[in-house]
């Protein structure tokens, strides 16, 4: 154990395990703290299954009266969706579910609104056309399983289906969660709970509420001229400024604002947007991934990870490329040292990955949140460890 270091005068205190060949990527944590305005996170590497690199540090509330452990649950958002893919993969390897099947032969209930054609290899890819419900819902409903999946089953798709790679930022959690549902046989949540259980790592959805005592509170920053444009555009009548809209606020809480500490929010099935985890157990869950048939295949995992849909994205505003529910690394997202390293980032910055050629499987969880994936903090400690291996 490395010795406990100060962050700043009367702050929490980093500290945790970090050899003196990955010193940089302590300096680079601790330096999150005292430069670039982190409030609480944790940073876990494994390399080859083995912890090399595990750091606490901060607060896990606003008020900074509660100190970050190892056991401290956060929301990673969006970095639940490899979470999610993950139980979906799962059922692909076990002949459960084919990739290039019509989503409707599982849920008939979706065949309409020009979504007949959509299979679940676009449901992973965020091909499927339909990344915002068109039917207006309230809070009420986002905690109702059965009204979010019949909503989204019945709403009319925005776009053809494979025609054009659109982020499905909140919906990929019903869509992909009932698709496991209807496959598996087992809500998210309970797949979750086998899978995790399974491999010891402390990753969940629908938390009890003697696991929400764990959870850090989540310190959203969100930009007021971004709230007044998503209001502007769910009023709107132009159809692809209504559906970037609508993907974030149709529940008005689908991405989490006004909600995200609340009972109802943590407890709810939203993989999509609301896993919650430790840093260890996001890289526990990629370590896994890297052992061969341990969660899939070599095969499957390869199939996974490459390519599958790429071009300019409406909701995220940029280029992106996705796999079956990973982000293979790129250019503008680096992840890891060879090209075959994959993973998923999270809003503000909540980031797991896995290079299946280093054998390192990272996890990054923090408290402090502002819209986008990249941040200085996450990209000060990928940098750190690609320069340091």
């Amino acid at each position: 154990m490395d010795p406990i270091v100060p962050v700043t005068e009367g702050a929490a205190l980093v500290h945790g395990v970090c050899p003196g060949e990955l010193a940089s990527l302590r300096q680079a944590f601790v330096e999150n703290f005292t430069d670039r305005g982190e409030v609480g996170a944790a940073l876990c590497v494994l390399v080859d299954g083995e912890v090399a690199v595990e750091l606490v540090g901060g607060w896990a509330d606003a008020a900074r009266t509660r100190p970050w452990t190892g056991d401290t649950l956060v929301n990673v958002y969006s970095a639940g969706k490899a979470v999610l893919a993950t139980l979906a993969l799962q059922l692909v390897e076990a002949g459960r579910l084919d990739l290039d099947t019509p989503i409707a032969s599982l849920w008939p209930e979706f065949a309409v609104g020009g979504k007949h054609r959509a299979t679940v290899r676009h449901a992973f890819a965020h091909l499927a056309g339909v990344p915002a419900i068109r039917e207006p819902l309230t809070n009420d409903d986002l905690w109702n399983w059965e009204r979010m999946v019949g909503a989204l089953a019945a709403t009319e798709a925005w776009l053809e289906p494979g025609s054009r790679v659109v982020y499905h930022t909140n919906t990929y959690g019903h869509l992909l969660g009932e698709i496991v549902h209807r496959a598996g046989g087992l809500m998210p949540a309970e797949a979750l709970r086998r899978l995790a259980t399974s491999i010891e790592a402390d990753v969940w959805c629908a938390l009890p509420p003697d696991v929400q005592s764990r959870c850090a509170e989540v310190i959203f920053e969100s930009p007021p001229a971004l709230r007044d444009a998503l209001a502007a555009g769910a009023a709107s009548r132009d159809e692809a400024g209504r559906m970037i809209a609508l993907a974030y606020v149709n529940p008005p809480g689908y991405g989490s604002g006004g909600v995200v500490n609340t009972p109802e929010w943590r407890a709810a099935q939203l993989l999509a947007a609301n896993a919650h985890a430790t840093a260890r157990g996001l890289a526990q869950l990629y370590a896994a991934l890297l052992v061969p048939n341990r969660i899939m295949s070599s095969d499957l995992l390869a199939e996974a990870t490459r390519v599958q849909s790429s071009g300019p994205c409406p909701v995220l505003g940029e280029h992106i490329e996705f796999g079956l529910g990973f982000v293979p690394t790129s250019s503008r997202r680096r992840l890891g040292r060879s090209e075959r390293a994959f993973g998923h980032f999270g809003t503000g910055g909540a980031v797991g990955f896995a290079d299946p050629e280093t054998g390192v499987a990272f996890g990054y969880v923090t408290n402090r949140v502002a819209p986008g994936w990249q941040t200085r903090r996450n990209r000060a400690l990928l940098d750190a460890l690609d320069a340091a291996l």
